[in-house]
């Protein structure tokens, strides 16, 4: 009697994110009702998402070099190696190794991932990192990649692999993030060899082709029951044997020098590639998720200067504060360096 009562209450919350990004199929009996997604729920949303993100980007799309609109509609990402100046990749590389910041550490299998807000501090101790983050060149891509006219959030992170005994790192599946286009990027503050657990990519994932929406539509009404916790969490896995059915080619490898930029589509299929022993890749790292049923592209209070470079830290002092309900899973880990162990 009370669940059912409880039920009653928390339905129209539940119906209500249905027009936001929740994607779990675990925390909302909506999301994750075969009888609904079989009538197309889940392939409704898919689509109606990723329409609004094309009309969000063709208005953004005069603000993007054309070779580059042309290799992100073409690949679904953008690589441009040697993005800044040299002068000011070595001053950055230099700041930033050599700084001791407040750490936020998640473990994931026998993977640490440490991340360093681009906030206040970091600009002051790390002075080019704010070259980057207004450079404009990287502002009009990650912006029109991420169909939105907003401040990516922005990271100093480094990757430790191989650094725990336990399961493989899941990042090293692959997997689309979510059900609606999202951009993340990544500047390359060393040089990443095929060893080193390069990102990969499976180019031209990021179309919503008529594959891609059956796959969507299988998945939607199996994924509670296949035993997968990240995909049912909304974050679909995809085996490589999967992506001829889908007219995907293997995955892409970023084995790339230092100081190359990627920007990609996170709807598309990726993943870190596993490497065979320990290896601690350093780079910028940035991402931007929105409500992807927004019809405009900007308007967003958080974007605005002074408010933009804190959003970070008051992120993670929100999910320290409610961790009991929204979780946290990015816990402290004191001041550290980048490369530090």
């Amino acid at each position: 009697m009370a669940g059912s009562i409880l039920r009653s209450l928390l339905a129209p919350w539940w119906a209500a994110q249905l027009l936001t990004g929740a994607k779990s199929f675990l925390d909302n009996p909506l999301i994750g009702s075969d009888r609904l997604n079989r009538r197309g729920l889940h392939a409704g949303r898919v689509r109606l998402a990723y329409a609004l993100a094309e009309r969000r980007r063709r208005r953004m799309a005069s603000a993007l070099d054309p070779a580059d609109r042309a290799a992100f509609e073409r690949d679904g990402f953008v690589v441009k190696r040697d993005f800044l100046p040299a002068d000011v990749f070595a001053a950055l590389r230099e700041q930033l190794l050599g700084w001791a910041g407040p750490a936020r550490e998640m473990v994931q299998g026998d993977t640490i991932t440490r991340r360093y807000a681009a906030d206040p501090e970091m600009f002051r101790a790390v002075p080019a990192m704010r070259r980057f983050a207004r450079d404009p060149r990287w502002q009009a891509l990650a912006r029109y990649v991420a169909s939105f006219d907003v401040e990516p959030l922005l990271y100093a992170q480094s990757i430790l692999s191989h650094r725990r005994a336990s399961a493989p790192d899941p990042q090293t599946a692959l997997h689309a993030d979510t059900f609606h286009p999202t951009m993340k990027a990544w500047l390359f503050l060393e040089d990443i060899g095929p060893d080193d657990g390069p990102l990969t990519y499976v180019a031209g994932s990021h179309r919503l082709t008529d594959e891609r929406i059956a796959w969507e539509q299988r998945r939607s009404v199996a994924v509670r029951r296949e035993g997968d916790f990240l995909s049912a969490r909304g974050s679909f896995r995809i085996e490589r044997a999967e992506l001829p059915s889908l007219g995907l080619p293997p995955p892409t490898a970023f084995a790339v020098p230092a100081n190359t930029l990627v920007v990609a589509d996170t709807f598309g299929f990726h993943a870190r590639a596993m490497s065979a022993r320990p290896t601690t890749r350093i780079e910028l790292f940035a991402y931007s998720r929105r409500n992807p049923f927004l019809p405009f592209a900007g308007l967003d209070p958080w974007s605005l200067p002074g408010i933009a470079e804190r959003r970070v830290p008051l992120l993670w002092l929100t999910h320290d504060i409610y961790r009991r309900w929204i979780g946290q899973p990015w816990a402290k880990a004191g001041r550290k360096k980048p490369g530090e162990e």
